[in-house]
């Protein structure tokens, strides 16, 4: 289980998600939440893009479709959205991290 930017936190989180799935599911569990999951520094980059870009992309990435063209039209928020964003990028990263563990985990527990 090796991530890029993954957090202690998140490690706990996984951790204790997946203690009652078996050795396959697990295996199983990881693939499907690799696959899904979106790194602090992924979001950085697509946040510094919307800073001297296009608005809001980096709210799209993590499904926030809604505020991403709220971002988009009022230019994020007049910077104001997209700065808050550029400090607060692992939170974002995390929020959807945790979505996407549980659905990972409702796949996994189901799969095997």
């Amino acid at each position: 289980m090796a991530f890029p930017g993954v957090s202690a936190e998140e490690i706990n989180f996984l951790q204790q998600v997946s203690s009652d799935l078996t050795e396959d599911q697990k295996k199983y569990f990881f693939m499907i939440y690799s696959g899904k999951r979106r790194s602090p520094q992924d979001i950085l980059l697509f946040t510094l893009i919307a800073f001297f870009g296009v608005a809001g992309i980096q709210r799209i990435m993590v499904g926030q479709i809604g505020m991403g063209i709220l971002y988009m039209f009022t230019g994020g928020l007049c910077l104001i959205g997209t700065i808050v964003d550029l400090v607060n990028h692992k939170a974002l990263a995390f929020e959807f991290n945790k979505k996407m563990i549980f659905e990972s985990y409702r796949i996994a527990s189901m799969g095997n």
